[in-house]
């Protein structure tokens, strides 16, 4: 039998021990996404509340943090939200994407730029230290440090994203991206010279 909310308990020191996140033990990636080897999307991810990876075969579906930083969340709990930051130096920030939910971003440091919709239609603000911008579902994204100050000093963003198992999916102009720097790091990838039999 389920108790209310209103039943109020209490927890342990050890109870709550397993949903507090100190930042300086924080694990983050920089993979896991379709856009992580680009060097204009360096950066690095922490899952601080949830993300669940969501089940999918689609490259371009994928867990708002990536399949790396979802695996590792400092607390592992799925109650309606998730919480998570972005570390990233001036001009790094991910590719165009969207959620099936709704994504919240707030600058810890720094100055970001979120833009929205792609092409002609493309839109963005740019954001100070605790400014808050908050996108509907199904609206393509991107956030970007543009930072002026100290160029290669990293800083910090947060967002918060609805739902127990939020998925993020890159636009196809984002895709294109990411299959054209594959086919070129093919390329960029040296020959090695096969050494003739010796006699």
């Amino acid at each position: 039998m389920k108790t209310s909310w209103k039943h109020v308990k209490e927890l342990s020191r050890e109870d709550m021990s397993g949903r507090i996140a100190r930042f300086s033990e924080l694990r983050g990636s920089d993979g896991g996404l379709p856009d992580s080897s680009l060097p204009e999307c360096e950066r690095t991810l922490y899952a601080v509340i949830g993300f669940q990876p969501p089940k999918s075969k689609n490259k371009a579906l994928t867990s708002p943090v990536g399949a790396n930083a979802s695996a590792m969340p400092a607390i592992s709990i799925a109650e309606g939200f998730n919480l998570g930051y972005c570390k990233a130096k001036p001009g790094k920030g991910p590719l165009m994407h969207n959620h099936n939910t709704n994504e919240t971003f707030i600058p810890m440091t720094g100055t970001w730029r979120c833009e929205w919709n792609e092409g002609a239609e493309k839109l963005s603000v740019d954001l100070e230290a605790y400014d808050v911008i908050s996108f509907p579902p199904g609206v393509a994204r991107r956030f970007m440090n543009v930072t002026k100050a100290a160029p290669d000093e990293e800083h910090l963003l947060m967002f918060v994203i609805g739902g127990n198992q939020p998925k993020a999916e890159f636009t196809l102009a984002a895709m294109e991206r990411c299959k054209a720097w594959e086919a070129q790091a093919i390329q960029r990838k040296p020959k090695i010279k096969k050494k003739p039999p010796s006699a």
